[in-house]
C-alpha cells in the first residue's frame, strides 16, 4: 500500500515531498500527454484518482485525522487534473507535440499555490480530516489551477495580443 500512496516512494523525498510528488507527476503527465495524447492522460487521471481514494482509505484506516506528508498520490491526481486543462485545450486544436512551456509551468505553479494556500473549497476539503479529504483538497486545487492556466492563456492570447 505504501508504494501506491507514496507514488513509488517519491513521497519519501525531502524536503517538500508534496512538491516532489507534483514535479514527478508533472513530468510523467507530460510524457503521457506527448506520446499517448490527452485521452490517455484523462484515463490515467481517473485511474490514479480511484486508486488514490482506495489506497488512502486503506493506508489511513487506523489513523483518523492524519494526512502524512509522504502520501503524494493525491498530488499526482491533482497535478494531472491541473495539467489536463491545457492538454485538453491543445488537443482540441490538434496539437500533438510537447505542451508549450507556459502551460505546464503554469499548471505546476498554480497547483502548488492552491495546494499550499488552501483557499475556499480546497481548505474545506482539507478540513474533513479523513482519507477522502486527503484526495479532495488536491483535486480542488487541480481544478482551480487548471482554470487559472486557461484564464492566463485567454488573457495572453485573446485580450493582450488579439
Amino acid at each position: 500500500m505504501r508504494v501506491l500512496t507514496t507514488f513509488g516512494y517519491v513521497g519519501l523525498l525531502r524536503p517538500a515531498p508534496g512538491t516532489w510528488g507534483s514535479a514527478v507527476a508533472l513530468g510523467l503527465g507530460m510524457v503521457i500527454d506527448r506520446f499517448l495524447g490527452f485521452p490517455a492522460l484523462a484515463v490515467a487521471f481517473v485511474a490514479v484518482t480511484m486508486l488514490g481514494f482506495w489506497a488512502c482509505g486503506r493506508e489511513l484506516a487506523n489513523r483518523p485525522g492524519e494526512d502524512p506528508s509522504e502520501i503524494v498520490i493525491d498530488e499526482v491526481a491533482g497535478q494531472w487534473l491541473a495539467l489536463m486543462f491545457p492538454s485538453a485545450a491543445f488537443y482540441a486544436r490538434g496539437w500533438d507535440d510537447w505542451l508549450p512551456w507556459p502551460a505546464w509551468v503554469g499548471a505546476f505553479l498554480m497547483f502548488r499555490l492552491f495546494d499550499i494556500w488552501k483557499p475556499w473549497l480546497v481548505g474545506r476539503a482539507d478540513a474533513r480530516h479523513d482519507p477522502a479529504g486527503v484526495m479532495l483538497d488536491d483535486l480542488w486545487a487541480g481544478v482551480f489551477a487548471g482554470i487559472c492556466v486557461i484564464l492566463g492563456g485567454v488573457l495572453y492570447h485573446v485580450v493582450l495580443f488579439s
